[in-house]
């Protein structure tokens, strides 16, 4: 919850609001009770465990008494349809059409009154647009921290994924180590064949899939091969592709050794 309590004036009646750490609004139960005409016994029977708390933070409420209940914006909904006022629609059209998109908008509502001159409605509009900036502030501050440190890891996969180097399957599971991914050369290998990465048998086992070649993940590198008694054979050697080095760890990043296992 934030430290403040913000005080509306429907047709003479006080709601008191707040909002918590993820900007959604809360409202003192027995305000919107009393504007409702709803007795507050038996509130938590009529409301979801989510929708109705105590309000602990002494910081909020530090006056004398107990601190009060409030209810969420959609238990608030809830009790509006309990209402058979006839004034539960129109306060449900100003909670909704004016407080509601004020808090959201600008992280406060102005509740001018009669008593309120120009120069009070303008403090308070400052005092409101200080806050959002600095709400706006904090949210820049967290959102650079995180660029910062993924920056790194994104400069590496990026010239990874362009690069031209290709590396061994062998090279590839220390890779996946490194990146906290336990996986050895042979359970890696089980692993590609097992999900269709690699052939399963014959001569195409531990050579790259279509769909794999497709996917550009790999590439076959061929070598001759000239023997003791001048015959020559050709020796083809799976070569893992900068897009497919981040293509797998992006894939098996987060995964414990025994899923690995179960995939092989």
């Amino acid at each position: 919850m934030n430290n403040e309590i913000q005080r509306f004036d429907f047709r003479g009646a006080s709601l008191r609001t707040l909002t918590d750490e993820a900007g959604e609004p809360w409202f003192v139960a027995k305000d919107a009770c009393d504007i409702l005409g709803i007795d507050t016994n038996h509130l938590r029977d009529a409301l979801d465990d989510d929708e109705i708390t105590n309000l602990r933070n002494s910081e909020v409420w530090n006056q004398p008494g107990r601190a009060p209940l409030i209810i969420s914006e959609p238990g608030l909904y809830k009790l509006i349809m309990r209402s058979r006022k006839p004034e539960a629609k129109e306060f449900q059209r100003w909670v909704t059409h004016e407080v509601l998109p004020q808090i959201r908008k600008t992280g406060g509502y102005i509740p001018a009154t009669d008593a309120d001159d120009d120069m009070t409605i303008l403090a308070k509009a400052v005092m409101i647009g200080k806050r959002t900036m600095e709400q706006q502030q904090r949210k820049i501050t967290e959102q650079q921290t995180r660029i910062v440190e993924l920056e790194p890891k994104a400069r590496f996969a990026d010239a990874v994924a362009a690069s031209d180097d290709t590396c061994l399957v062998g090279e590839l599971a220390k890779m996946l180590l490194q990146n906290g991914i336990p996986v050895g050369q042979n359970r890696l290998f089980r692993l590609l064949r097992a999900e269709g990465y690699l052939g399963k048998s014959g001569s195409n086992r531990n050579m790259p899939t279509q769909r794999a070649m497709e996917l550009g993940l790999f590439r076959i590198k061929e070598t001759t091969v000239t023997h003791a008694d001048g015959h020559t054979t050709v020796s083809r050697t799976p070569k893992v592709t900068g897009k497919g080095q981040r293509y797998f760890i992006d894939r098996y990043r987060g995964r414990t050794q025994p899923s690995l296992e179960a995939g092989a």
